[in-house]
């Protein structure tokens, strides 16, 4: 762990750099808005110094309400409707499931029988949204550069002529990861429990029986995806984990639209386990698509690197996810999601403050004294 503590440090180094730099050009002019200020942008209304670590800033970060005490019922409401009554990434991948079930899924009697036809166009359901999404929205951030700075966290461009990636550029290794082992693994493990539904080895939930069921089970699978992810998570940063998958990960720093599941096979496969959830509650094929959306169509926005979508000088969606942003920065903070409060309860929660980035480099030392 030695060359990976010296990389963060010198990662640290070079921050300090940016913000340094970025002080000694004056005082900031803070409150105006990013479509006005070039460089400047809505993360100047937040008065505190890890601000000037970064391009954009979007604020202290804010964890889901539902496990507040004492019980906030309106603000759970409203974090519900910024989910599933607005353009977001759950509403996008409901679609994309709808689509896939009555275009490219065949019967599940048909999947009783592990058939290289059906397989495959599971696969490209998978794979043909996964790529013009994620394709169509580097091409926009950072071919075309639609919408320049603009809400862009991190002050740098993604590396290029780089040894640290497969064919020494980060598009390029992310891409070929992402296609290669992530949507292929993806596939299996979906694969796997469609032909265990087929064979009666796995419950199904069909709407007329239990529509109650049918509708709530879609609300709590990003819940158990998000618990999941967090325990994932923290066992990858185990140092042997670290050292043998999920290093590739992380060698996105400075994340991009192709960076969300380009990991090793074998962080796919952790990752992937998820879906063996399907295998002891009842669920609907329509369940395990919208599942396999969530947890790798998600990804593209949230490491999209900006927090919103600007087109025509207009917000047009929620893209980035700073909470996850500060994890591939700082490494050793915010394992989980913003949807569960488990960084919080375990001590592992960055938000978004210089205080909580000292806390975090702290205990990343002790974490990593002596390796």
């Amino acid at each position: 762990m030695s060359q990976l503590s010296a990389n963060r440090d010198d990662l640290d180094r070079t921050i300090e750099a940016v913000a340094r730099r970025k002080q000694d050009r004056g005082p900031r002019q803070r409150g105006r808005s990013c479509l006005e200020s070039g460089d400047i942008t809505l993360a100047d209304t937040f008065n505190d110094p890890e601000s000037d670590r970064w391009n954009h800033h979007p604020g202290k970060v804010q964890l889901s309400p539902f496990f507040a005490w004492p019980p906030r019922p309106m603000d759970s409401l409203k974090w519900l409707s910024g989910a599933w009554l607005v353009l977001s990434t759950t509403t996008l991948a409901l679609v994309l499931a709808g689509l896939a079930y009555v275009t490219l899924l065949p019967p599940l009697a048909e999947m009783a029988s592990l058939s290289p036809n059906w397989v495959l166009r599971l696969w490209l359901a998978n794979l043909i949204p996964h790529c013009v999404l994620a394709g169509t929205l580097h091409w926009w951030l950072h071919m075309r550069r639609g919408q320049e700075r603009r809400t862009k966290f991190d002050t740098r461009e993604q590396a290029r002529d780089n040894g640290t990636f497969t064919f020494r550029s980060q598009v390029r290794d992310n891409m070929f990861w992402t296609v290669a082992s992530g949507i292929t693994l993806w596939t299996f493990m979906q694969a796997l429990v469609f032909w265990a539904m087929a064979n009666g080895l796995a419950p199904k939930a069909f709407f007329p029986s239990n529509p109650v069921w049918f509708a709530l089970w879609f609300v709590l699978i990003p819940i158990w995806s998000s618990l999941h992810f967090y325990w994932i998570h923290r066992l990858l940063h185990w140092p042997p984990l670290y050292r043998i998958a999920h290093a590739l990960h992380h060698r996105n720093v400075n994340v991009g639209p192709w960076s969300g599941i380009s990991m090793h096979p074998v962080e796919h496969l952790l990752f992937y386990t998820n879906f063996l959830i399907h295998l002891v509650v009842p669920s609907h094929p329509l369940h395990i698509m919208f599942h396999g959306y969530m947890q790798s169509v998600h990804p593209i926005f949230s490491h999209s690197g900006f927090e919103k979508l600007i087109v025509s000088d207009k917000d047009r969606a929620r893209m980035g996810d700073f909470f996850h942003q500060l994890h591939h920065r700082y490494f050793e903070c915010n394992y989980g999601t913003v949807d569960m409060p488990w960084d919080r309860w375990f001590g592992s929660f960055h938000d978004g403050t210089a205080k909580a980035t000292e806390t975090t480099r702290n205990r990343k030392s002790r974490m990593h004294a002596g390796a």
